[in-house]
This record gives C-alpha cells, structure tokens and sequence, in this order.
C-alpha cells in the first residue's frame, strides 16, 4: 500500500466514522467491541489490549485485534498507560494503578502470583501513596516501574539483574520505593533500567553490549544506581529503553543511544555496539523518542520532530520502518506517515511500530505474527494500518500493545 492508498483508506474511515457518531451512542464502562480486520472501530470503552504477552508461562492466545479489558470503577480518568513483555498497566486520574497480564513474577502488583489476562487488577501501593506516572517506553522483563506524586521511584516484579537498584535479585509481588528521588523519567527493558533522578541520569542491572552507558563492555550487574556520566549536565526530558540499548532525548531536542547497534538500532552510520551515549543526527529537534526490540536481531526507534515529520532506524525486517528500505537502517530515515495525518505520539514494540494522529486515529506498522499489528491478521503490515478510533494513549513492548481513549 502507498502512501496514496493509506491516505484513501483514512479519508474513507473517517467518512464512516461520521456517519457511526451521528447516530446515539451509549458510553458504558466495558464493550466487546473489537476491531474489525482493515477498519478502525469507534471504542465504546477506554481500555485495549492485544497481541501476545510473553513470559515463562504457558502463554495466552494472541489477541489479532484490540479488546476490551475490564477495570473495575469510573474509567473517565485514565491518563497513562504502560507495559512490558508480560502485563499492561492503566494509571487513574486518582492515583491508582491497574494491571493485566501474566502475574508468576508479581508483575501485578497484587500480592499474587496469578495470571489475569483480560480484567485487571489494583496494584497494592502502601497506603497514601498515589502515582503521578508510569514508565511507557518501556519496563524490564517481567518487572513494572512508577513514580509517585513526591517523585519517588517504585518497582514490583521479577527484579531481574537488580534492574529495580536494591541490591538484589528477589522478586517482589508488590511495589516497593526504589533508592532515588526527585524522579524525572524512567524506563527499562530484558535486565536493566534507566532513570533520570535529582537532575542526573542512572543505569541499574545488567551491561550486556555496553548498555550500562558507563565506558565499559565487561559483563557485570550494578545493583545500586551507576551515573552515566556522560549525560552529565544534559537536561533530559525523556528516555527509552529496549533489549540491548538506552535512549536519551533533551529539552533542545536531542537523541542519544547506547549499547547493542547490530542491526543499527544507535542510528550512528555504524553497526558498532556503544559503551557510552553516541548522538544520533537528525535533520531537526526532536519532541517524542520510542524504542522498541525485544532480540538482538530486532529492535527499531522511532521519533517525532518538532516540524512532526517521524524518523526512524535500525531493523527493518518486518518493514515497520519502510516497505521499500533495507533490512537494516542504521541512519534515521523519514518515514512515510498516512497521508494528512499529523503524528503526535509513538510507540515501538518488539518489530512493529505505532503511531496516535490528532484525530485520535491508531495506526500500526511491521510485524503482526502474534496479532501486534492490531488489525485482525497475522500479516505484516507493510504500510501504516487502521487499528482503533479515539485514542490518547499507547504502549508497545515485545508483542504486546495497549492504548487508551481521550477523556
């Protein structure tokens, strides 16, 4: 499909999305109303999830279009969501926090061990504790990370290679407050997380392919915080994270990447890894960054610049970058957005890419073997693809996706 054809379908959409909102429509907390292969549907909830999450469980069937997910109470006031490769979360208006997913490493947050798939459950804060947001983009395996109200980090999950900073590997089935304050941004993927406290920039967990960011490719765990020093002084409004490398973005508007560039997921001309943040060019300042790779022979970042053009780099097996690109893009690529959308926000999962327009339309691009691409197939969406009406939100991680409504 061209960016013609892309654009068709869009104006013709939108020409029965009219027609669907002229008529009553009765706002209730849950619908099955899922969407229908190749068409956006106007979401009588504020909830979706699909595709597949992964862990060390028996897994769940795929899910090859967005579904309703249950969460008890007033839903009028989401205005987060996250995940990881094995649960989703939805941050309340309220403080609270909800999660869905596989639960064996306490990925939940309830005190359990128990999977539930599709009706989330209330992750157990201490009592008084309310979040102000959660990492998007995205969290270590198996494991979750929030900040709450007085900047202070939290983690609950499997805790792999001490990626939550406290010195150790046990997993813990509720949240607990992380060793850093005055927590600006965060996120993680695979063994390691990344934070921005008090003003600096830390790694916690493991350093495979220099993703540390500290100078070093030798193997080891930090189980306490590590300054990447050579962010010192940067003022970072934002970061991202995936299978084997980091992501900065500052108020100018620049990127900075670290550790695995097999398959040129740095974005510097190079396939060489990076112990340390190497700047990636780009025609003009960026506003958004999303990382995605859940291998280490995937992973892709995408951004939004200022002028809201989208670029993106690194693999392209799966054309989630270009149906007409190599396989491998290790230098940022403008990307040919629907036609007469104007992008403003992303998300990049394991090998397919996600993108809001202002007019609330989802649209998903790569690979869908496990139903991430959102549009009822299995198919590679070779070109942007319709997957929901309405939406604010989104988060992608190895397979999995979720998005959320406007309020």
């Amino acid at each position: 499909m061209n960016r013609d054809e892309v654009g068709t379908d869009r104006r013709r959409w939108l020409g029965g999305l009219w027609r669907l909102t002229g008529a009553a429509l009765v706002m209730c907390v849950i619908a099955a109303a899922p969407a229908v292969s190749g068409t956006a549907v106007a979401s009588t909830t504020r909830v979706w999830s699909w595709g597949q999450f992964t862990g060390d469980t028996p897994l769940p069937k795929p899910l090859l279009s967005p579904e309703a997910i249950a969460i008890p109470g007033d839903l009028s006031a989401v205005v987060q969501v996250g995940s990881s490769n094995s649960a989703s979360y939805a941050l309340l208006a309220d403080g609270s926090v909800w999660a869905w997913g596989l639960g064996n490493h306490g990925e939940l947050g309830n005190g359990g061990t128990q999977n539930s798939v599709k009706t989330a459950v209330r992750v157990q804060f201490p009592p008084g504790v309310r979040i102000a947001f959660l990492a998007t983009d995205a969290m270590p395996a198996d494991t979750a990370l929030a900040v709450d109200t007085n900047g202070n980090a939290w983690g609950w999950g499997a805790n792999t290679n001490d990626s939550l900073c406290l010195g150790n590997d046990r997993e813990y089935n509720t949240p607990v407050r992380l060793p850093l304050t005055d927590v600006t941004a965060l996120a993680g993927a695979s063994g390691h997380a990344l934070y921005v406290a008090n003003g600096a920039v830390y790694e916690c967990g493991s350093n495979s392919f220099g993703v540390a960011g500290t100078g070093s490719f030798r193997q080891h765990r930090s189980s306490t915080p590590v300054e990447i020093t050579a962010l010192a002084g940067q003022h970072i409004t934002a970061v991202g994270s995936s299978y084997g490398n980091d992501a900065a973005l500052t108020t100018s508007g620049r990127v900075y990447m670290w550790g695995l560039n097999s398959e040129g997921q740095l974005g510097d001309g190079t396939r060489a890894n990076a112990d340390v943040p190497v700047a990636v060019t780009l025609p003009g300042a960026a506003t958004q960054i999303a990382v995605g790779g859940s291998e280490p022979d995937n992973g892709q970042t995408v951004v939004l610049l200022t002028s809201g053009l989208v670029y993106g780099w690194g693999n392209n097996t799966w054309t989630q970058l270009d149906a007409r690109g190599p396989a491998t893009q290790d230098t940022p690529l403008q990307l040919a957005t629907p036609a007469g959308a104007r992008i403003t926000a992303l998300a990049s999962g394991g090998s397919t890419i996600y993108a809001i327009d202002s007019a609330g339309i989802l649209w998903s691009q790569g690979q869908s073997r496990w139903g991430q691409a959102g549009d009822g197939r299995t198919a590679n969406a070779s070109a942007f693809t319709v997957v929901a009406s309405g939406m604010a939100f989104i988060s992608a991680t190895a397979r999995n996706a979720v998005a959320a409504q406007r309020t």
